[in-house]
């Protein structure tokens, strides 16, 4: 088993005619990813390597039966192919493109709300985010699909790089991934770090989960708290960003350390309080995890 994304993922791609969208549609596509449409305004009708184009996503849902979305549209117009998407019952929304003004997330969450509402229920992962990856199944992102191996760990992360180097050691000590999820590193996203473990709570084949935070904000300390008191798997944590001076933003818009809060050693310490495994470099991850499930 695995959560949100599988063979029956049927995936459109939001921008397929960049040469971002194009290359890594493809790159889905040779995972084995069923990758039934592409959207571009202006361009429907066309096709990229067998793949229709077509030129709003609601048009794409009703002739296809897409039922997941990868975006790869430029910052200014990203808010609005989330917006459409969700309009149009798209139940998986992966958003990959970065640099989203925080104010136009606010709108896209309040429209989503609008639109659950409406029975038109969607998730939202990122944006600012590597994707989803089901190994073995499916990949909706721009991971290297290769360095994975379908196993039982579940990872999610705010750093795209980070989850690599997980990846790649769990996949080394042959204990492989269920699924792997980066949610994003920016301020304000769709899918938090609790949505995540509530879904690998219930996903039978998820024996033990890698947790990878940042510093800035307070979602790794409220997903600490909720582990302790609902998820009865181990839990490795590491929190990056531990030598970034006060009050500097280091790569992603979320990572900044404001009044003293939101620090890697408050992070660490409310994760060990909580029974997380917390390792002090990310190349122990994966040891780490493997010594938890007595593997």
């Amino acid at each position: 088993m695995a959560i949100w994304v599988g063979n029956n993922t049927r995936l459109l791609v939001q921008g397929i005619t960049g040469k971002e969208g194009t290359f890594h549609a493809l790159g889905c596509r040779d995972y084995g990813t069923q990758v039934v449409a592409g959207v571009t305004p202006g361009k429907g009708g066309q096709a990229v390597e067998g793949i229709p184009v077509f030129d709003a996503v609601d048009e794409a849902r009703a002739k296809t039966g897409c039922n997941a979305t990868m975006i790869f549209v430029p910052p200014p117009f990203a808010a609005d192919a989330i917006m459409e998407a969700a309009a149009a019952g798209i139940e998986l929304i992966v958003c990959i493109t970065e640099g989203l003004p925080v104010n136009d997330m606010l709108k896209v969450k309040t429209f989503m709300r609008q639109c659950a509402e409406e029975g038109k229920t969607s998730r939202l992962i990122g944006p600012n985010c590597p994707g989803v990856i089901t190994p073995g199944e499916a990949k909706i992102g721009i991971m290297p699909g290769h360095i994975h191996r379908p196993g039982k760990v579940g990872v999610i992360s705010r750093s795209g790089t980070l989850t690599y180097e997980a990846v790649w050691q769990l996949t080394n000590l042959e204990l492989g991934q269920s699924t792997c999820i980066g949610i994003g590193g920016d301020p304000v996203n769709g899918t938090s770090f609790i949505n995540v473990l509530e879904a690998f709570a219930e996903d039978g084949d998820t024996e033990g989960v890698i947790l990878i935070g940042e510093i800035g904000g307070s979602a790794e300390e409220e997903a600490a708290e909720w582990i302790r008191d609902h998820f009865d798997r181990p839990v490795v944590g590491f929190i990056a960003g531990r030598t970034a001076p006060p009050g500097r933003r280091m790569g992603h818009a979320g990572a900044i350390v404001s009044g003293g809060k939101g620090t890697a050693k408050e992070k660490m310490e409310t994760m060990r309080e909580c029974g997380l495994h917390v390792v002090e470099s990310p190349a122990e991850l994966g040891v780490t995890m493997g010594k938890a499930l007595g593997a």
